[in-house]
C-alpha cells in the first residue's frame, strides 16, 4: 500500500472514502438530493509544543504540558483527570501560543473542563501561518505592512466557550494558534486545543528519494502544498486565495498528475470554471487564465487519456479557440484584453509582460492544436495553427524578465539556451518566482542546464524550507533571507520577520500566504528531470526515461499512471556512467 502524506510525515494514518451521506433510517427520500457527505476526512493532531505563555511566573497559566499529550475529544469532571489550567486578572488577559509542527488546513477543538463562572467565557482565536501572523492584529479596511486579513477565511476569532465540553473553532491555513482568555477575573481548564487537520485521504502514488536529502524535504514539501490545496475544488491557498484559478492551476495540475495521478478535483474544478465563466468570457475575467486552461487540458489528456472528459469540454475548448483567432489580425497585433497578467512580481516590466504573454498565446494555441486533432476538429485546428503563423510575425523581446524568456523557450520562439544565457540563469535564484519558477526550470532543462536548474532550487525552494517553510509560499525572494528570523520563532529586535516584513501588490506581510498551490511545481520538475519519467503518449501508455542525476549519487521513485506504478532507481557508477532498473505495469512503453 502507498503511503498516504500522512504516514509521510509520522503524524498519523487516515482512511475514508469519497461517498454521499448515508442517513439514517428516519430521513425521508426527500433528503437524497440536498445532503452529501464530507468527502474530505477530518483527524485530529495535538501541539507539538507550547511557544510561549503570557506568564513567566507560571502562576496564572498552568501544566501546559497537558495540551501536547493525545486526546479523545471528551470532556469529564474527573479528579483523575489534568487540565491545563488559564487565569485572568482583573486587569489583565492571559495568553498561550501553540505550535503544531506543519502547515494545517483546518480549524481548532477545544475540550474544557469545569470554569471558575457558570456563565460561558469570552476568548480570542487567533490562527496563524507563522509566529507572527499568530500575534498580529486583523485590518479589513485595506491590506497593510504588519496586519492580517480575514479575506477568504476568518482567522481572528472573538467567541464564548462552554465549561465542561467541547467547541470547534475556525476554517483556514494555519500552523500556529494563540488562545487569549478575555474573560476578567476567570479561570478555565483546557483539556485538549488540537487541531481539526481536513484533507483528502489520498495516498502518494509518485515518490522521490535520492542520496539528498534537502532535496527530498523539497520534492515532499511541493507534494504536500499541493495536497492541501485540493479541497472540494482545487483552490490557490488554503488561508487566501480559496478560489479557483486557472492560471495557478496549471502547476498544481503538474504536481497532482506526478504524484496522486488521476484525481476528481481537477475534472471537478474545470467544470466549475466553464460554468462561472461561460463564453464569450475570459477565465478569472483573465484573458491569460483563458490560455492556460487549453494548456491544462492538454496535460491532463497526456496524463490521462480521457476522451469523454475532453468530449464534454469540446465546445467550450472550440468556442475559445474561435474567439481567440477573431481577436488576431494577419500582421500578428491581438486584442484579446487590456489587462495583461504572467504571475505578480512581473507587473512592473511591461514589456516583458507583453512578450511572455504572447509567448503564453502560442503555446496555449499549439496545445489546442493537438487537442483538435484528437476531437476531429480539423477547422479549429486549421484556426490554431494560423493563429500562430500570424502571432509569429511580430515576436517581442523578453526585455530581461525572467518570466517572459521562459514561457518564449517553452513556447519554442526562442532558442532555450539563448533565454537562459541572456537572463533565466543569470544571477541564479534572483528574480526567480514560485509560480513561473516552474517554466523558468523547464527552460533550463531545455538547454541541456540542469544542474543549474539543481542548484536553483537548492537555493530557492530550499530557501523557504531554511526560513521554517513546511508548504511553498505565494511569493518568495531570496533577498528577504537576509537579517530575517524564521517564521516559527518571534523576531528579534533588528531583524526581519520573514513572513510580515516582506510582500506586495494584494499579498503585503501577514496577508501573503504561506501555503500557495502554484509553488508546488518543483516537485513536477524533479519527477520529470531527476527521475527523468517523461509522458510521450496520451495516457501514459510511452514514457521516455532520462535522468539528470547533477551530483547526486542516486535516486529512486514511482510515477502514477493509468496503468498502474512505475518505478525506477538510477545509479550513478565509478565511471559516471548511469545504471537504471525500471519496473514498469504492462502495456507502458519505455523509451
Amino acid at each position: 500500500m502507498k503511503p498516504t502524506f500522512l504516514t509521510i510525515f509520522f503524524v498519523f494514518s487516515l482512511f475514508s472514502t469519497v461517498c454521499y451521506a448515508q442517513l439514517p433510517p428516519n430521513f425521508g427520500p426527500e433528503y437524497n438530493d440536498i445532503s452529501q457527505r464530507d468527502e474530505l476526512t477530518r483527524t485530529f493532531i495535538s501541539p507539538l509544543r507550547v511557544v510561549w505563555t503570557s506568564d513567566p511566573s507560571g502562576e496564572l497559566i498552568q501544566s501546559t504540558d497537558v495540551l501536547l499529550k493525545p486526546g479523545n475529544s471528551q470532556s469529564d469532571m474527573s479528579r483523575a483527570t489534568q487540565f491545563c489550567s488559564i487565569k485572568s486578572t482583573e486587569s489583565d488577559t492571559s495568553s498561550i501560543l501553540l505550535d503544531y509542527g506543519k502547515e494545517l488546513h483546518g480549524g481548532l477543538q477545544l475540550v474544557m473542563g469545569g470554569s471558575s463562572r457558570r456563565e460561558p467565557s469570552l476568548v480570542r482565536i487567533r490562527f496563524g501561518e507563522s509566529v507572527g501572523e499568530a500575534n498580529s492584529e486583523t485590518y479589513n479596511s485595506d491590506w497593510l505592512m504588519g496586519f492580517s486579513t480575514d479575506d477568504h477565511a476568518k482567522r481572528d476569532i472573538v467567541m464564548e466557550i462552554p465549561r465542561t465540553g467541547l467547541i470547534e473553532i475556525g476554517n483556514t491555513g494555519f500552523r500556529f494558534v494563540r488562545i487569549d482568555l478575555l474573560q476578567p477575573d476567570t479561570k478555565i481548564n483546557l483539556k485538549e486545543a488540537r487541531a481539526i487537520l481536513r484533507i483528502r485521504d489520498i495516498p502518494y502514488l509518485g515518490s522521490f528519494k535520492s542520496s539528498n536529502a534537502r532535496l527530498d524535504s523539497i520534492w515532499l514539501t511541493g507534494a504536500y502544498t499541493a495536497h492541501l490545496n485540493m479541497q472540494e475544488y482545487l483552490w490557490d491557498g488554503i488561508k487566501r486565495d480559496r478560489l479557483v484559478w486557472l492560471g495557478d492551476f496549471h502547476p498544481e495540475l503538474a504536481t497532482i498528475t506526478n504524484v496522486f495521478g488521476y484525481n476528481e478535483v481537477v475534472p471537478r474544478s474545470l467544470d466549475l470554471a466553464c460554468e462561472q465563466y461561460p463564453l464569450p468570457n475570459w477565465m478569472n475575467n483573465m484573458s491569460s487564465y483563458s490560455m492556460w486552461y487549453l494548456i491544462i487540458h492538454y496535460d491532463w489528456f497526456m496524463q490521462n487519456a480521457d476522451i469523454d472528459f475532453l468530449n464534454q469540454h469540446k465546445d467550450y475548448i472550440v468556442g475559445l479557440i474561435d474567439l481567440i483567432a477573431s481577436k488576431i489580425d494577419e500582421n500578428g497585433a491581438e486584442t484579446l484584453s487590456e489587462f495583461r497578467f504572467l504571475d505578480w512580481p512581473s507587473t512592473p516590466n511591461k514589456e516583458g509582460v507583453e512578450a511572455g504573454y504572447r509567448a503564453l498565446l502560442v503555446w496555449a494555441l499549439k496545445d489546442a492544436g493537438k487537442l483538435c486533432e484528437i476531437l476531429n476538429e480539423k477547422d479549429a485546428a486549421q484556426q490554431c495553427e494560423s493563429s500562430i503563423e500570424k502571432l509569429n510575425k511580430n515576436i517581442k523581446g523578453h526585455n530581461d524578465l525572467k518570466q517572459a524568456a521562459a514561457l518564449m523557450a517553452v513556447a519554442g520562439i526562442l532558442d532555450p539556451s539563448k533565454a537562459c544565457t541572456e537572463v533565466i540563469a543569470v544571477d541564479g535564484a534572483a528574480r526567480f518566482s514560485t509560480f513561473y519558477g516552474l517554466y523558468m526550470l523547464d527552460a533550463l532543462s531545455m538547454a541541456g542546464m540542469q544542474n543549474k536548474a539543481l542548484d536553483i532550487i537548492d537555493a530557492y525552494w530550499g530557501g523557504m524550507l531554511d526560513m521554517g517553510a513546511t508548504t511553498f509560499w505565494e511569493d518568495f525572494n531570496i533577498e528577504w533571507m537576509e537579517n530575517s528570523a524564521r517564521l516559527d520563532e518571534f523576531t528579534p529586535e533588528g531583524m526581519n520577520d520573514i513572513h510580515g516584513s516582506f510582500g506586495d501588490y494584494c499579498y503585503p506581510s501577514y496577508r501573503h500566504s504561506l501555503c500557495h498551490g502554484w509553488s508546488s511545481g518543483v516537485t513536477a520538475w524533479l519527477t520529470k528531470n531527476v527521475l527523468g519519467i517523461k509522458v510521450m503518449e496520451p495516457g501514459c501508455k510511452t514514457l521516455k526515461i532520462e535522468p539528470h542525476l547533477g551530483n547526486l549519487d542516486w535516486v529512486e521513485g514511482s510515477f502514477p499512471t493509468p496503468m498502474g506504478v512505475v518505478k525506477v532507481k538510477h545509479t550513478k557508477l565509478p565511471n559516471g556512467k548511469i545504471q537504471s532498473k525500471i519496473d514498469a505495469p504492462e502495456g507502458i512503453r519505455i523509451l
